[in-house]
């Protein structure tokens, strides 16, 4: 169910309780900044989820509110698993869902790395 990206941060959102280790994941990456793992679901043959490890909604919330240190760190972390999963190139797509409209479902920042496949076009008909 999609989200108000307005509302306070929730820590027992599934990716707080990963980034607490309270939950697997199948981590491609991490360091200080952030941590990247396989999405469950994928909806192409790459597709993995950025996070940052702070506790961010969404990315207003996380470009209002985060260290310079962080946001450099993050957006770092996202080229770096787009380089490390070979999809440059050819070519890669990065989704972050802001809110209900965007049909954000967990109130966590979160960037989509896709790849692996011609994309298509960006927005349904």
């Amino acid at each position: 169910m999609p989200i108000d990206a307005t509302q306070p941060y929730d820590e027992s959102n599934i990716f707080a309780r990963i980034l607490r280790g309270e939950l697997p994941s199948e981590t491609v990456y991490e360091d200080d900044y952030a941590l990247a793992f396989n999405d469950i679901r994928p909806a192409a043959p790459t597709h993995v989820l950025v996070i940052p490890r702070g506790p961010y909604v969404s990315w207003d919330d996380f470009s209002e509110r985060a260290s310079d240190a962080e946001i450099a760190g993050f957006v770092r972390a996202v080229g770096k698993v787009a380089r490390d999963k070979g999809l440059v190139p050819p070519g890669y797509r990065l989704l972050a869902n802001v809110g209900a409209d965007s049909g954000q479902e967990v109130p966590h920042l979160h960037v989509h790395v896709f790849g692996g496949k011609p994309l298509g076009p960006m927005l349904a008909r």
